[in-house]
């Protein structure tokens, strides 16, 4: 299971503990949101403003594109087939004119004439010479119908009214589908005859059926009824009714935007062939231009995704790592606060120990010698040496003097080596002074005391009084966590040829396993409103890693915490300075393999 506490920076579950439980205090984590939302909007703002701006401008281009792709279209097309219907009603106009009636009435000239029309531009079936009675004079084609044979009264009397005629798409004789062409021509001598052709409805589907469209694309004739005149893809055959609306046409060509019957939206482009009863329709689904639009555009916005999250990473990167500076400086400055405080708080420590010593050894210089007078006294007067229990008082008043002077030359000793200084370090030594400073609450308390060495431990060279200290915190921190008659256990050994071990394990209430990467920051103790400062472990940490060593805790609760220190046999010759730039943040983030904990 993939554990993200490993991704979490150093900064993100920071709290400052000098600030007290109620206190405001600077929240690294707060900073850190705010750059990356700000950095983030700032960022991403114009690059998504620009997107959007692209996605509609590429949308309405497409758009437009499409709709006037269609016009287009539609407009070449019904070009196309006003064309070849203008270009057959000029040939039978020119018929008319170059032949006189007689002429077109003369057995076979109508057949040559008609095989002339098909060789020479195709599309004719037949032809007929109507008179002013609508009865078929003369006839040329493929039917063989009677010279008494009436004209429909439609196409005769339209071709009258209006000199032209189209009618619309039928089916013929011999499943053939043709469409009726008359004209009216007007004889000099008075009267007129109609000249009528039956015309192949190839020449409507041809233009039509060789558009180039998409698949789902679609193009048809209708008429003004909305009967399909040529056969379509998707709505219906030839005759029959198309399941679309017509809309009100105008001269020229239009598109718009509406649904088919299947609920689909389409584009429609519509234009009316002039004198003619046809429309020119042709239907492309708004979804195949949307295909065409989204495929660059998903492309696009891979891309734009793929900065997206470039930038993100890189904003979320760069914020961390600028906020872990601050946090580090940060911790650096609150270290440096502390040690001074703890150094000038423990230096007047020893200079009232040094003082306080200083006063007691005369008096007690005086008891000594004046207790040893009275002695002298007693000896020599027969009738007080033979007293024994006033011999012996005498002699617990001089056996307490010298426990006095042995306690005040360990508070001096003590007291002068609390300056830093490098010299010879005898580790064994130095922490039996710092127990007997605790024998008598031991004693009280009825605490066990060990101290092991584990081979040979040499004397070496280091700062006397950062050695003072830190195993005084120690053991002072473990006296204070056990309760009355625990243990504490001192191990002394070798770690390489380069280092010493000193470990301080005791048996007290322990330290919670939430709280213990908090051990070594300042002013958090868990003693709050028991005299617990918090700066010892603190300070500690300082002076074990300005000595070039490490420190490591380990604890279960109610089973006692474990402190193990590691130093060099060798001192580092290091500015306090550089120590002080020495945190438990910087250790962690150097790879240290200390484990923060919680003080007790």
């Amino acid at each position: 299971m993939l554990n993200l506490s490993r991704f979490k920076p150093r900064f993100w579950d920071h709290r400052d503990a000098a600030s007290g439980p109620g206190g405001i205090h600077f929240s690294f984590r707060r900073k850190w949101l705010m750059i990356v939302a700000f950095t983030t909007v700032v960022t991403l703002a114009p690059l998504l403003v620009m997107t959007l701006v692209d996605y509609r401008l590429t949308r309405q281009a497409f758009e437009s594109e499409a709709t006037m792709g269609i016009a287009r279209m539609v407009s070449n097309t019904w070009r196309s087939v006003s064309f070849l219907l203008s270009q057959r009603r000029a040939a039978l106009e020119f018929v008319a004119r170059d032949n006189s009636l007689p002429d077109l009435l003369a057995p076979g000239r109508l057949d040559a004439i008609l095989a002339n029309l098909q060789g020479g531009m195709g599309g004719f079936v037949d032809l007929a010479v109507v008179d002013t009675d609508c009865t078929v004079q003369a006839y040329a084609g493929q039917l063989a119908i009677d010279r008494s044979r009436r004209e429909p009264t439609v196409c005769f009397d339209h071709a009258v009214a209006n000199g032209f005629f189209i009618s619309d798409v039928s089916l013929n004789q011999g499943q053939n589908h043709g469409l009726v062409v008359a004209i009216r021509h007007n004889l000099e001598v008075g009267g007129f005859f109609v000249l009528r052709s039956t015309l192949d409805a190839g020449l409507l589907d041809l233009p039509v059926l060789g558009l180039a469209m998409d698949e789902d694309d679609d193009a048809f004739i209708v008429n003004n009824r909305g009967v399909l005149q040529t056969p379509t893809r998707q709505y219906g055959k030839r005759f029959e009714k198309v399941p679309l609306t017509i809309p009100e046409t105008v001269d020229g060509t239009r598109t718009l935007r509406t649904v088919d019957h299947a609920g689909r939206s389409i584009l429609m482009g519509i234009a009316p062939i002039p004198d003619s009863p046809f429309l020119l329709m042709m239907v492309r689904q708004e979804s195949g231009i949307m295909d065409l639009w989204l495929k660059p555009r998903m492309r696009l916005i891979g891309f734009l995704l793929f900065s997206i999250a470039m930038i993100l990473v890189s904003i979320l990167g760069v914020a961390t790592y600028l906020v872990n500076r601050i946090h580090a400086a940060d911790q650096r400055r609150v270290q440096a606060l502390h040690q001074v405080e703890y150094a000038n708080k423990l230096s007047s420590i020893g200079r009232l120990a040094s003082g306080v010593a200083h006063e007691i050894n005369n008096p007690l210089a005086i008891i000594n010698q004046k207790t040893g007078l009275i002695k002298d006294l007693f000896t020599i007067n027969s009738d007080y040496s033979g007293n024994e229990k006033l011999m012996r008082l005498v002699d617990d008043v001089l056996a307490s003097v010298r426990r006095c002077g042995a306690i005040t030359r360990r508070l001096l000793d003590f007291a002068r080596h609390m300056e830093s200084s490098i010299e010879a370090v005898d580790i064994e030594a130095i922490i039996r002074q710092v127990l007997g400073f605790m024998e008598k609450e031991a004693e009280r308390r009825c605490i066990v005391v060990s101290v092991t060495v584990q081979g040979v431990i040499p004397i070496f060279e280091s700062d006397r009084g950062n050695v003072q200290q830190i195993f005084l915190n120690l053991i002072n921190n473990a006296f204070a966590a056990m309760a009355d008659g625990g243990r504490l256990d001192v191990t002394i050994g070798r770690k390489g040829a380069t280092h010493i071990t000193v470990t301080v394990a005791d048996t007290g209430h322990g330290i919670p396993e939430a709280d213990l990467k908090r051990v070594f920051e300042p002013f958090f103790s868990t003693r709050t409103g028991h005299g617990g400062t918090g700066l010892g472990l603190s300070v500690t940490y300082g002076m074990v890693s300005e000595m070039g060593g490490d420190i490591k805790v380990s604890s279960q609760l109610n089973r006692g915490t474990s402190f193990m220190v590691t130093l060099p046999l060798k001192a580092l010759q290091e500015s306090p300075a550089a120590a002080c730039a020495v945190s438990p943040a910087n250790r962690a983030a150097a790879g240290s393999p200390i484990k923060e904990g919680k003080t007790t």
